[in-house]
């Protein structure tokens, strides 16, 4: 029936779009939970860990993607727990590095732009996007100065 985990929500959601009725579908769920096959905390705490390791997703961006995915704020929390300010921070700074490298520096301006709305699309918190690309900025010689005074 699937070729990833998913969550109940998706699950009962598959089930009806196959016609069967939500009482069916609901005892088939209750089944699978009781045995082990489904379990939303496990998936959550998976879904999290791979999406900020592989696609580099913010917590933001996360919680977004396991309450579309039918996933209790207990749960969620719990999950996104996992990941602290310095990971969300060195995974931010990870994506800068490699992103300045397509980044033309001359447009200084603009490269900040683009690097904090890349990261800002990721769900990462703008204060974090703005110190992180001013760092990778500075450490890759661009000046910066200015650029950042009023915001």
């Amino acid at each position: 029936m699937t070729d990833r985990a998913r969550s109940r929500a998706e699950l009962a959601e598959r089930l009806a779009k196959k016609g069967y009725s939500p009482e069916i579908a609901e005892r088939v769920l209750d089944r699978l939970t009781e045995v082990g096959l489904v379990n939303d905390a496990d998936f959550a705490q998976q879904w999290v860990h791979s999406r900020h390791t592989y696609s580099g997703k913010g917590k933001r961006a996360l919680a977004l993607e396991l309450r579309r995915k039918g996933i209790g704020q207990e749960d969620a929390t719990e999950a996104l727990a996992q990941i602290d300010s310095e990971d969300e921070r060195a995974r931010a700074t990870e994506l800068v590095e490699k992103k300045l490298r397509t980044v033309s520096a001359d447009d200084r301006d603009r490269a900040v732009r683009r690097l904090v709305s890349m990261l800002a699309r990721r769900g990462f918190p703008q204060g974090m996007a703005f110190e992180v690309v001013k760092e990778q900025l500075d450490r890759a010689g661009a000046e910066t100065d200015g650029l950042f005074d009023g915001t």
